[in-house]
């Protein structure tokens, strides 16, 4: 049987600093298009990249800021990704209810708004969910089958939540992102049944160990390099994980100073690695499926008890991945520096 392999892509709109200043607002397309030249380098260019090694990926469509975005500009995006035949599946971020509020200033001066669904109510984060899948039946596509909260915050109540709501499946942890505390839900690999709802984790991996203490990180595009994600997808194929789910965002294929993303420019090293993956799958599609997630948790045997386990990750690939990662980023200040003028931090 094939390993399948899920690319999934958090694809939201961003509060923009609106809640902290006054002289903000939200920031819709240009985070998910993020142009440069006029040229989609997020969004568009996944897409192509997609098409062209035929992968299907699942993207996590965020629906609570339509509260904020009355005109409804994620309607054509969902839209645009369900067209091209891949998975549009529910993302959400609370923070978003802000906005039902006239006051919403006055109040989100008084402290950070709550953008969590850890710790929250059964029956609210069920009232949120089903603003999404309401927001999906609106747009006109499918119902969702999986769901994903924002920042990747979760407990045993959102569980509940999902079961009542009637979502069948989740991919709400990454342990290295965010550790609810809970042991139940330390999920590092595989498929893991919570309140009648398959939880499918994002990879998680110790990319490295020094005596008895060992780091760990979730897989993601923007933070792993092609060696690694190859190295562990062997692993995980040679170890029976039947199916790998992989973080991105539009955002990270370019490179951006400030939070409107007006000025921008190619990240060639995070593009180079969704090609270099999607090459891989491509190649070795004998032994690798580049799919949605809904489609593979369809085919999967439900397994209550799956194994948990911990892929360990290589030396010789974290290292020079940490340094790539820190000279990259600093050529790509440069330069942006040399394009807009030097950077003054708002206030």
């Amino acid at each position: 049987m094939r390993t399948r392999v899920c690319i999934t892509i958090d694809t939201e709109f961003s509060i923009g600093g609106a809640f902290s200043n006054a002289a903000r607002t939200p920031v819709a397309e240009p985070l998910v298009w993020c142009e440069v030249g006029g040229q989609s380098q997020g969004l568009g260019f996944m897409l192509d990249t997609f098409a062209r090694y035929g992968v299907q990926a699942t993207f996590f469509v965020e629906t609570l800021q339509r509260l904020y975005f009355k005109h409804d500009p994620m309607r054509a995006i969902a839209r645009q990704i369900h067209e091209q035949g891949h998975e549009v599946q529910l993302h959400s971020h609370p923070c978003w209810t802000m906005f039902q509020r006239e006051d919403w200033r006055e109040e989100a001066s008084k402290g950070r708004p709550k953008d969590n669904y850890h710790s929250r109510d059964v029956d609210e984060s069920a009232a949120l969910i089903h603003q999404g899948i309401d927001t999906f039946a609106g747009w006109g596509l499918p119902r969702p089958q999986v769901f994903r909260s924002g920042n990747m915050h979760h407990d045993d109540g959102l569980y509940q939540a999902l079961a009542k709501a009637g979502i069948p499946y989740a991919s709400n942890v990454a342990v290295a992102i965010f550790d609810c505390g809970d042991t139940k839900y330390r999920l590092y690999s595989g498929q893991h049944e919570r309140h009648g709802v398959r939880e499918f984790p994002v990879l998680t991996f110790a990319d490295w160990a020094v005596c008895s203490k060992q780091h760990i990180k979730s897989l993601t595009i923007a933070g792993s390099s092609f060696a690694e994600t190859r190295h562990l997808l062997e692993q995980a194929r040679a170890a029976g994980i039947p199916l790998v789910v992989i973080l991105t965002h539009p955002f990270e294929y370019v490179q951006n100073r400030d939070l409107a993303f007006s000025q921008t420019r190619t990240n060639n090293q995070t593009q180079r690695r969704l090609v270099q993956l999607c090459k891989f799958l491509h190649d070795n599609r004998d032994r690798f499926d580049g799919c949605g997630l809904a489609t593979a948790a369809n085919a999967l045997p439900q397994a209550p008890a799956s194994n948990n386990i911990l892929l360990k990750g290589a030396l010789w690939h974290t290292v020079p991945r940490m340094a790539a990662q820190v000279a990259y980023h600093k050529y790509g200040r440069w330069v942006l520096s040399r394009r807009h003028g030097p950077y003054i931090r708002p206030t």
